[in-house]
C-alpha cells in the first residue's frame, strides 16, 4: 500500500527533473531567422542598386548584432562586402527590421564604407627581339607595288613607328609613310600595320592604307 501511495510522487519528481534537465532553446537558433531574412533583403537591395556588377556578396558574422525592438520586431545590424570587376571590393554596413509574426523585413538601410580598387594590370611590354621593322617595311613596299604597278618612290617615316598589343598575344607595328604612285605624281601619305607572332617573331600580316 505504501508503494502505491508513493508512486504519483515519484512520477511528479521524475517529470520535474526532466524539465530541469531539458536544454533551453539555443540563442543561435533564435537569431538565425532574423539574420537570414535581413541579409537576404540587404543582398537584394545591393543588386538593385549596383546591378549585375555586384557579385560575391558576403556578410561578416562577427559584426552582426540583434537588438530587440517593440512588439515582435527585431533590429539586425551588421557589415559585409561585395565585389565588382571595375572597382574591386566594397565594404558596407546595414540595418534592417525583422517582424517575427509576419516573417517580413522592413527599413533596410545600406551604406558603403569604401572600396579597394584592384591592382592596375601590368603595363604591356613588347619583346623587341620578335619585331623586325625591316621585314615589315619590305612587306608593305611589296603591297604598295602590287597596288600601284608604276610606283615611283616609297618612303617610310621611322619616327611614326608604334608597337601595339594584338590579339593572341601578338604584336602590331604601326607606322606612316608616303608613296609616289607613278613617276612624276605627287606623293600621297599612307599608314601601315604589320602583325608579328609573339612566340616566334614571324611576320603574319601586312596591310597599307590607302
Amino acid at each position: 500500500m505504501r508503494l502505491i501511495r508513493s508512486l504519483p510522487f515519484l512520477i511528479l519528481l521524475s517529470t520535474a527533473r526532466a524539465a530541469l534537465a531539458a536544454p533551453a532553446p539555443a540563442p543561435a537558433a533564435a537569431e538565425a531567422k532574423p539574420a537570414e531574412r535581413c541579409e537576404t533583403a540587404v543582398a537584394d537591395t545591393i543588386r538593385e542598386m549596383r546591378g549585375k556588377e555586384a557579385r560575391d556578396i558576403e556578410f561578416i558574422a562577427a559584426q552582426r548584432s540583434l537588438l530587440p525592438a517593440s512588439g515582435d520586431e527585431t533590429t539586425v545590424k551588421g557589415a559585409g562586402r561585395y565585389k565588382t570587376a571595375a572597382t574591386g571590393v566594397h565594404g558596407f554596413t546595414y540595418r534592417c527590421a525583422y517582424n517575427a509574426e509576419s516573417n517580413e523585413t522592413s527599413g533596410v538601410v545600406f551604406r558603403e564604407t569604401g572600396s579597394s580598387r584592384p591592382l592596375a594590370e601590368k603595363a604591356w611590354e613588347p619583346d623587341l627581339s620578335k619585331v623586325s621593322p625591316d621585314a615589315c617595311e619590305t612587306a608593305i613596299a611589296a603591297t604598295l607595288k602590287d597596288k600601284y604597278p608604276r610606283v615611283g618612290r616609297i618612303a617610310f617615316d621611322a619616327e611614326t613607328r608604334r608597337l601595339q598589343p594584338a590579339p593572341n598575344d601578338d604584336t602590331w607595328l604601326d607606322g606612316q609613310g608616303a608613296v609616289e604612285r607613278a613617276p612624276g605624281m605627287n606623293s600621297i601619305p599612307f599608314t601601315y600595320r604589320c602583325a608579328f607572332q609573339a612566340r616566334t617573331g614571324r611576320l603574319v600580316g601586312a596591310q597599307a592604307t590607302p
